[in-house]
């Protein structure tokens, strides 16, 4: 593998930092109810209004119902749907509101209310017939559920009392009707780890009225662990006594492995799996203010492949692959619980000790380091038969530099320096001092 030029490897790194913040960015736009999935989901009109029952979005079909096919009602006051053709309010039921179309034939319509949201109230939207009961409303908003993988509940708050819509039977990993549901239940579900986040998300919301919002683990009967993002808020009485708590639970394991899987590509090196340059320069970021606090050391090592453009130009690039990853492999055996390796180019290697001894000289320290990795290097490839021979560059905080580019700038240099004169050499710090030079001949 040839090493790939700094200007490619810059634009790569920043086309790898735009697409995190896109998903980063996808996945806070997706944290409530998927309204497009849901509404793409029932054969009805969906609405979803604010506090002031302005409408935010729609499906088409309940602009149809409501003013006519291919109508944008979003960002109209719902009250212009709840008046008769006299302008007389119409009748208010307990789950549903009246309404009349703005279309030709103004029709009676019923407004049903499914599920509050973050966002708001969503309502589903239908030409009202008085021989239906609003169960069938409901009950068709539960099915739609099951596409969506999206499920409401409702907890009588202080008892073991959990109604559960028929989609959470399948989002906690169990089939209709399998298990009762109860409050006890439900929090026997949720994993060990998150079980006191949940405990005290809902004590937050009953203490201060705020709508509960988590994201939690949940443990399936076959052992695997799905994430769930929940929202609710309380229902009280007409006394302001807090009856029970409602809200909807949305399986998220998807976007959360989408979101893993970004974070990967824009802090791993895909080959090796090791940190890459950014991590690698958050880490030593943090690193350098920890030993300016307890006034210590630290070290960063720059690790140069020597010959590896003739053993992918020779042997192919799996060939080079298999040594690179080797390398790697060689490098964190050596490393201690804090340290860090990281590959930053083609073959290029840093390793970072936060934790330089502060009792014994640089000089000391940087010759065992240095004897211990071309010892490991210089075991056999099983792809070339041979060793690996490597350049090494040392810079020492504070001593050779007192920030992190200096820093770089100098285990850089140094790595060159020790390059320039052959295999398995090494140099500590700036150029200034030619003596520190070493060749280590195994």
């Amino acid at each position: 593998m040839s090493e790939i030029p700094q200007p490619l490897l810059a634009l790569i790194l920043l086309l790898v930092i735009a697409l995190a913040a896109l998903a980063t960015l996808n996945l806070l736009r997706r944290r409530a109810v998927d309204f497009a999935a849901l509404a793409s989901s029932v054969d009805d009109g969906l609405i979803l209004i604010d506090d002031s029952a302005r409408i935010l979005a729609h499906n088409p079909l309940a602009a149809t119902l409501m003013k006519g096919e291919g109508s944008d009602i979003k960002g109209q006051a719902l009250s212009l749907w709840l008046k008769d053709s006299s302008g007389e309010q119409l009748q208010l039921f307990a789950d549903r509101q009246l309404g009349t179309s703005m279309n030709l034939g103004q029709e009676i319509l019923s407004f049903t209310r499914l599920a509050r949201e973050p966002k708001g109230l969503l309502l589903l939207v239908r030409h009202h017939d008085l021989e239906q009961d609003i169960r069938q409303d409901i009950a068709r908003y539960h099915h739609s559920q099951y596409f969506a993988k999206i499920g409401t509940w409702d907890w009588q708050v202080g008892t073991d009392t959990l109604y559960w819509s028929d989609a959470i039977y399948g989002i906690f990993g169990y089939k209709l009707g399998e298990v009762t549901p109860s409050y006890e239940f439900f929090y026997s579900r949720v994993h060990p780890e998150d079980r006191d986040k949940v405990k005290a998300g809902e004590a937050r919301c009953i203490a201060t009225g705020e709508n509960h919002d988590e994201e939690y683990r949940i443990v399936w009967p076959d052992g695997s662990v799905h994430w769930m993002r929940e929202t609710g808020n309380l229902v009280k009485d007409s006394e302001g006594q807090v009856v029970k708590m409602v809200g909807v639970v949305r399986d998220i394991t998807q976007e959360k492995a989408l979101h893993h899987k970004l974070e990967q590509m824009a802090h791993q090196d895909p080959l090796t799996g090791l940190p890459n340059r950014l991590q690698l320069e958050v880490r030593l970021s943090e690193a350098i203010g920890e030993a300016a606090a307890r006034d210590g050391r630290l070290g960063l090592i720059f690790i140069d492949l020597n010959q590896f453009k003739a053993i992918n130009d020779t042997q192919g690039h799996q060939v080079g692959d298999r040594v690179l990853m080797t390398a790697a492999t060689r490098l964190q055996s050596l490393q201690g619980p804090k340290d860090l390796v990281a590959r930053i180019g083609g073959d290029e290697f840093v390793m970072l000790l936060p934790q330089w001894p502060t009792d014994a000289e640089l000089e000391e320290v940087a010759a065992r380091l240095a004897k211990a990795l071309f010892e490991r290097f210089g075991e056999p490839v099983s792809q070339t038969g041979r060793g690996i021979q490597a350049s090494i560059g040392f810079a020492i905080y504070p001593d050779h530099a007192g920030h992190m580019d200096a820093l770089l700038h100098v285990a850089d240099q140094a790595m060159y320096i020790a390059k320039g004169r052959g295999d398995n050499q090494y140099h500590l710090g700036p150029d200034h001092r030619a003596d520190l030079g070493h060749r280590l001949v195994l």
